[in-house]
């Protein structure tokens, strides 16, 4: 006769894909199967709760609410208790960081940085740590400068971000200066100009009304935030104006 704990190990081996970053709904990264009357689901197994008592224990069973487990009285013997509940030893940790980091890759690019900081904050040793991101560095699943590349290429054309403000947001998610330096220039003065203008003069309709100082800063100030410099800003503002008919001789560097 098969015990009921020789079962459960048949019915939820542990393996690789059960490891790793789960998500908001598992923050240890352990992945165990959900706990309540979730083996009586595809796998033809009988859950807790239905073993005795026939139609009378359906009867009394209720659909628990969103985020809300059913069954929850079962949870310290059920066979889907997570491996720590088991009393069972923790995963291999180098392969509870490569289960980490494809999860985090799958949903979209990241740097070296940023999968490191995802390790350590689940105590992923670091010298474990090093040796996996160089792994997958070295097979291309981690390259800061492809990342770098398509950033600049997303944000500039997608919120039309000027070199600084990218420049500083790539620093912000750990990639190297040298790195930052060679994806920015990809774009040159005249074409941030050229995205400046595009994006006053989507702007400009809403500043109708307004005195010609007051469009100035507002319109000056939103290409500042974008990164864009000071000099460039206001050149780029005043000939919109202009092409309005206000007058801009009396503007200077001193008004932006």
């Amino acid at each position: 006769m098969t015990r009921r704990t020789d079962w459960a190990d048949h019915a939820y081996p542990a393996s690789p894909t059960d490891l790793g970053d789960g998500g908001p709904g598992d923050p240890d990264g352990h992945g165990a199967p959900h706990d309540g009357d979730g083996p009586s689901d595809g796998y033809g197994a009988r859950g807790g709760g239905g073993t005795r008592g026939g139609g009378r224990s359906r009867g009394r069973r209720r659909r628990g609410g969103f985020g809300e487990e059913a069954g929850a009285q079962q949870d310290s013997d059920s066979p889907s208790s997570s491996r720590a509940e088991k009393g069972e030893p923790p995963a291999d940790p180098a392969e509870r960081a490569r289960g980490i980091c494809l999860r985090l890759l799958t949903g979209q690019p990241r740097t070296r940085k940023q999968l490191a900081d995802a390790l350590a904050k689940r105590d992923i040793p670091d010298e474990v740590a090093e040796e996996v991101l160089s792994r997958f560095e070295e097979v291309g699943l981690i390259n800061d400068g492809a990342f770098a590349d398509a950033w600049v290429e997303s944000r500039h054309h997608g919120r039309g971000l000027a070199r600084r403000a990218l420049a500083r947001e790539l620093r912000t998610k750990g990639v190297d200066s040298a790195v930052i330096d060679e994806a920015v220039g990809q774009l040159d003065s005249e074409q941030e100009e050229e995205t400046a203008h595009e994006l006053v003069a989507r702007k400009l309709r809403s500043t109708r009304g307004l005195d010609r100082d007051k469009r100035l800063r507002r319109l000056a100030g939103m290409l500042a935030r974008k990164g864009y410099p000071e000099g460039m800003a206001l050149r780029v503002v005043r000939r919109a104006l202009e092409e309005e008919g206000e007058e801009t001789e009396d503007l200077g560097l001193g008004d932006f």
